[in-house]
């Protein structure tokens, strides 16, 4: 017999999605607001979306944003990924223990905090080595730092369910360590690398408190820019930029939901044909 949802779960669910939505609809309504001011409406128009395409520093740190974004989340791939294999293929190694807290540290470590740490420390080496100076260099560095421990906790837990001895007949065929890792451990992992890929450029292209604090007079990112802005009150401009983001975001949902469905049904296909 078909159960039914309780009316009162009903209310509370829908409830909950209006909190979340309701005010992203708002703000893309308010994004076609003919007046300046944010909170009042003075008829349709799209003239901030012309504003937004002729602003030559949104532009600037939304470029800047995208270079540092998918700088530091291919560098977090790699260090991330390689702390997995070490943690996951290596299972006793002295610092092990204090390799896994390093990886985790940055999961629960307030930003605020890992800001002004990094902060100190790029001073520090600045004035023993003379390198790097605060600006582009340092907030890819620190997203780095911080991305790699979401790529390690990610690709770790699909690392320990692959089959080693796929690797050990790769390798009793002829095949390298390496050679054998790539041709078979490789493919299986690939759907977390990406995703770890994904998150990282998503948490970079985000990031305000630790670009606050590490950035430089020429390296504000797009948060930085959109926070100054705000600070002076919600405008049109900050609207239309947003509203833009939501648009990005939510095609790329649906082209992903596309794309799997189409996988999904290709896969049923050829299962149907083999007969299985």
């Amino acid at each position: 017999m078909e159960q039914r949802m309780p009316i009162s779960l009903v209310t509370v669910l829908c409830l909950g999605i209006a909190f979340l939505y309701v005010p992203i609809l708002v703000l893309i309504g308010y994004s076609f607001n003919a007046s300046a001011l944010g909170s009042v409406w003075g008829g349709f128009s799209t003239q901030w979306y012309v504003a937004l395409l002729e602003d030559a520093q949104i532009r600037k740190a939304a470029l800047l944003s995208l270079k540092i974004a998918f700088a530091s989340s291919t560098g977090a791939l790699i260090l991330g990924t390689l702390a997995s294999i070490a943690l996951v293929r290596f299972a006793k190694f002295r610092g092990r223990f204090l390799l896994a807290g390093m990886i985790n540290a940055p999961l629960v470590m307030p930003e605020i905090i890992t800001g002004i740490t990094q902060l100190l420390l790029f001073v520090s080496m600045l004035q023993l080595l003379g390198w790097p100076a605060r600006g582009v260099t340092t907030v890819i560095l620190s997203h780095i730092a911080f991305c790699s421990a979401y790529v390690a906790v990610t690709v770790q837990s699909r690392l320990q369910s692959t089959d080693l001895s796929l690797e050990e007949a790769a390798m009793d065929l002829g095949a390298t360590r390496v050679r054998a890792f790539i041709d078979t451990t490789l493919p299986i992992i690939a759907p977390a690398l990406l995703s770890s890929w994904l998150l990282s450029f998503t948490l970079s292209l985000d990031d305000l408190v630790i670009s606050s604090f590490v950035a430089g007079p020429r390296s504000n990112t797009l948060p930085m820019v959109i926070y100054s802005k705000v600070k002076l009150g919600v405008s049109p401009d900050v609207n239309a930029m947003a509203s833009v983001i939501i648009a990005g975001v939510g095609a790329c949902v649906i082209l992903a939901s596309v794309l799997m469905r189409r996988a999904e049904r290709r896969r049923l296909l050829e299962e149907q044909a083999a007969g299985i």
